[in-house]
C-alpha cells in the first residue's frame, strides 16, 4: 500500500474524503464509552503516536478502499466518497435503530468539508468526532457540525517524527512547543461545549510529565472532563501500571478536575 505523493483530488472535491470503514459496534473509550454507535474510520493521518492501535490508517493508498461492515456480510466500496454516500453506509450497517456516528481515524480534521456536509445526510443522529487535536483552525471550521468532540491530549514524548498529509491546509507541531501552543488553542475551543479529553498513560511514563496538559486543561478548559486512557500492551508499548495510574489521578484531583480512569472497552470486550 503505497502513500500517495500528491493530492490533488481531495483538493478537488473538498464535501469527499477517504474512507477506510463503516461498522457498527460499541464506543470503547471517553465519556460515552460503552455506547453502540455506528463507527466511521477515514483514511489518513499525520501523527505517529507509539502507542496507536490503528497504525494501518496512517497513509493514504493511491486507490483507497472502504470496507462497510453491514449485518452478516461485509461489502467493499470505492473509497471517495460524499456525505451522502456515507450516510447510506450508515443506515446500512446498523442492524436496527439509528445509532450514534463517531467519525474517526486516522485524522478526520485532515477533512472538514466531509464533517460539515455529513451533519444534514444523517438525520437525527448524534455525530462525535474523534481527534487529535493536532488542527484547530479545523476544528473551528466544524464545531457547529458536531455534537460532541472526543480531544486526545497526548505527550510530545509519545509521539515520533510526524509525516504530514500532502494537501493538508494545517502544519502539524513538531515539538512540545508548537503542541502547546496548538493545545491551547484547541482547549479554548471546546471550552464550555459538549466534549471530553482523554490521557493516553503508557507504561513507563511518570505522571509528572502531563502537568503542562493539566495546568492548561485548568486555566483554559477546567469543567472538561478527562479520561485516562491506560494503553493496551501492543507493538512493544505495556500497560502502565496501578502506581502510575493512580499518581495521574492525584495530579489531576489536586486541580479540582474531572477524572475517571477508563480502559479501552472494545480491547477489553474483543470487538472491533
Amino acid at each position: 500500500m503505497g502513500a500517495i505523493q500528491q493530492a490533488p483530488r481531495a483538493r478537488r472535491q473538498a464535501t469527499r474524503a477517504p474512507v477506510l470503514e463503516v461498522f457498527a459496534s460499541l464506543q470503547g473509550e471517553g465519556r460515552f464509552a460503552g455506547e453502540p454507535q455506528v463507527f466511521v474510520r477515514l483514511w489518513g493521518c499525520p501523527l505517529r503516536c507509539r502507542w496507536c492501535d490503528t497504525p494501518g490508517s496512517w497513509l493514504l493508498p493511491e486507490e483507497p478502499r472502504a470496507r462497510v461492515a453491514l449485518p452478516g456480510a461485509v461489502r467493499r466500496e470505492p473509497g471517495w466518497a460524499s456525505a451522502r454516500e456515507i450516510a447510506g453506509w450508515i443506515a446500512a450497517v446498523e442492524p436496527g435503530a439509528p445509532r450514534t456516528v463517531s467519525v474517526t481515524g486516522g485524522e478526520p480534521l485532515l477533512w472538514p468539508g466531509l464533517l460539515r456536509d455529513l451533519r444534514p445526510e444523517v438525520g437525527e443522529r448524534r455525530v462525535h468526532l474523534e481527534t487529535a487535536g493536532a488542527h484547530p483552525a479545523a476544528l473551528e471550521d466544524v464545531l457547529d457540525a458536531v455534537d460532541h468532540v472526543s480531544l486526545d491530549l497526548k505527550l510530545p514524548s509519545d509521539l515520533d517524527a510526524p509525516q504530514p498529509i500532502p494537501g493538508a491546509l494545517e502544519p502539524v507541531p513538531r515539538d512540545a512547543r508548537e503542541w502547546r501552543g496548538v493545545r491551547r488553542r484547541v482547549l479554548a475551543l471546546v471550552h464550555g461545549r459538549d466534549a471530553c479529553g482523554k490521557l493516553i498513560l503508557a507504561g513507563g511514563r511518570e505522571a509528572s510529565e502531563f502537568e503542562p496538559i493539566l495546568d492548561d486543561v485548568a486555566e483554559l478548559a477546567p469543567e472538561l472532563p478527562l479520561f485516562i486512557q491506560p494503553v493496551t500492551p501492543m507493538n512493544g508499548d505495556s500497560a502502565p501500571a496501578r502506581e502510575e495510574i493512580l499518581a495521574l489521578v492525584e495530579l489531576a484531583l489536586a486541580r479540582e478536575l474531572q477524572v475517571r480512569v477508563v480502559p479501552q472497552l472494545h480491547r477489553v470486550l474483543g470487538i472491533p
